[in-house]
């Protein structure tokens, strides 16, 4: 699974790099964020078409959306369970997911992602301690993931609530040694259409992950110790 992710990315700059237009309002200063959990507000790319123009080719845009993605059919926002993570292997099927998994894919830029272990500590009471995954090189990733538009039904004329799962994979290699799932990487290039998965399955790229932790550091600070181990994942 993932439950926290940090990020350093920002609207103008995935713009740029993405050759994509930026449909954030701006109403909010960009600042990175080393613990980003669910129900905050992410930056997702996705590819649409314009709507005065059905027929063109669809177009990478920068949004925003609450990460937990909300069922057409929710009656009330913050009701019901958080769906952060949308498993590659039941997307199809689950009633949540299979629409957007059909019509509403998207990408969610991270710098790296976050799972805890308990371990025994020598006391009495074991401790939890954090791991972070992230790319051997420092490039940013673009995880596949699923989005909806869900509407209050209390309000006619209610703007609609972007909203986003992560969707999670068998973990890669030695990252299984911290846990089972991880998120699905996806490629993301500047003027490329398919980019964002359009096949039935979402299976994640090759790459190389180091994996670090730091018993005395909280996630919150974004530092963390030199590299524990580094894996092959290819």
């Amino acid at each position: 699974m993932c439950g926290r992710y940090a990020t350093t990315a920002d609207p103008a700059t995935l713009a740029v790099e993405l050759d994509a237009l930026d449909e954030t309002d701006h109403s909010a200063p960009v600042e990175a964020d080393y613990n980003v959990a669910p129900t905050t507000e992410v930056l997702t790319v996705v590819e649409r078409h314009d709507r005065e123009n059905p027929d063109s080719d669809p177009t990478k845009r920068i949004r925003r959306m609450r990460w937990g993605l909300v069922p057409s059919w929710t009656k009330e926002l913050g009701k019901g369970p958080v769906l952060f993570n949308a498993r590659a292997d039941s997307l199809a099927e689950k009633p949540a997911f299979r629409t957007a998994f059909k019509f509403k894919r998207c990408l969610v830029p991270m710098d790296g992602w976050y799972e805890w272990q308990t371990e025994a500590t020598g006391g009495k009471k074991a401790a939890k301690i954090p791991y972070y995954m992230h790319p051997d090189d420092g490039s940013r990733l673009f995880m596949a993931g699923v989005w909806s538009a869900w509407r209050d039904p209390r309000g006619e004329n209610a703007s609609p609530v972007l909203s986003c799962s992560i969707v999670t994979v068998d973990s890669l290699g030695h990252l299984e040694q911290v846990h089972d799932r991880m998120p699905s990487p996806c490629l993301a290039t500047a003027g490329s259409h398919g980019s964002i998965p359009t096949t039935p399955s979402i299976r994640p790229c090759s790459s190389r992950y180091r994996i670090s932790s730091n018993e005395s550091t909280s996630i919150e600070s974004g530092r963390w110790s030199t590299v524990s181990r580094t894996t092959d994942t290819s």
